[in-house]
This record gives structure tokens, C-alpha cells and sequence, in this order.
């Protein structure tokens, strides 16, 4: 094992009743840093809309792991890079065997270079190397497209 990640997922009832229509979805997510985000479930599954959703974090963290695997590749080939932004998005469908799941994330970098920047053939090599390399990706099954016009 190289590395150990802990949340700890704090809820509490402070609706008038535990029925399904009337519970709250809202609660916590602490972490090791001291780091506490409000979450809930995503709105269309009775939560709050001014908190991070599942789905949210899902995407978010499939997009974050692309973004800083891609700038290690670069930072060691001497590729600068001065600013990455990425419009992700995750798409929540009925899988085959009719359970719900994000069966998609595109992902739609927008990359600043430092210098030159790489050629459309050299940049498709980089986001495929940093997908290849992105440990979050390699630990799921949905299917990540990285969209930059290719």
C-alpha cells in the first residue's frame, strides 16, 4: 500500500420524520486536514442544491486526477504549463443491468502553455498517457472521453 486516504461521512437526522419524501439529505464530509464540505444528495434525488452531490465529487475527482497527472507528465518533460481549466461533465444513465450509473465523463480541457505548445498530435499523446496514468480512473469502470476538439 503507498498511501492511505480517510473521509469520514457525518449525517444526522433534523427532518420532522424519517419518511422518504420528508428525510434530510444534507451532511458532511470531513477529512484529515480539517477540511469539512457540505454535501447532500444531488437535487433530483430530494437533496440540497448549494451542496457537492456524489456525482459532483465523481466527476470532479476523475477531472482532478486527469488535470494533475497531466501537469506531472508535463512539469517532467519540460512542457510548461500556466493555466488548465475543465468543463467536466458526467452523465447518470441506466446501465445494462438497469441500475443506475454514470456511465460517462467527458472531460473538456482548456490547457495555456508556457511556452510553444505541444502540436494536436503531441497534446492527444499527453492526456492519453495522463488517463492511462490517472490512479482514480484506473479504478472505475465508467467510460472517461477527454474532448479538446481531437
Amino acid at each position: 500500500m503507498m498511501s492511505r486516504h480517510k473521509a469520514v461521512i457525518a449525517w444526522k437526522l433534523e427532518s420532522t420524520d424519517f419518511s422518504y419524501e420528508n428525510y434530510n439529505r444534507s451532511h458532511e464530509w470531513r477529512f484529515e486536514n480539517g477540511t469539512v464540505i457540505p454535501a447532500s444528495a444531488a437535487p433530483d434525488f430530494r437533496g440540497t442544491p448549494d451542496r457537492v452531490d456524489p456525482e459532483e465529487a465523481y466527476v470532479a475527482a476523475l477531472s482532478a486526477c486527469h488535470m494533475l497527472t497531466f501537469l506531472a507528465i508535463c512539469a517532467r518533460r519540460g512542457i510548461p504549463v500556466s493555466q488548465y481549466l475543465d468543463e467536466a461533465v458526467g452523465y447518470l444513465a441506466k446501465g445494462p443491468d438497469g441500475k443506475l450509473v454514470i456511465t460517462r465523463v467527458d472531460l473538456s480541457p482548456r490547457i495555456l502553455f508556457g511556452a510553444e505548445p505541444p502540436s494536436e498530435e503531441e497534446l492527444r499523446a499527453l492526456h492519453e498517457q495522463s488517463h492511462g496514468e490517472c490512479f482514480v480512473a484506473n479504478s472505475v469502470r465508467t467510460e472517461i472521453r477527454v474532448l479538446n476538439g481531437f
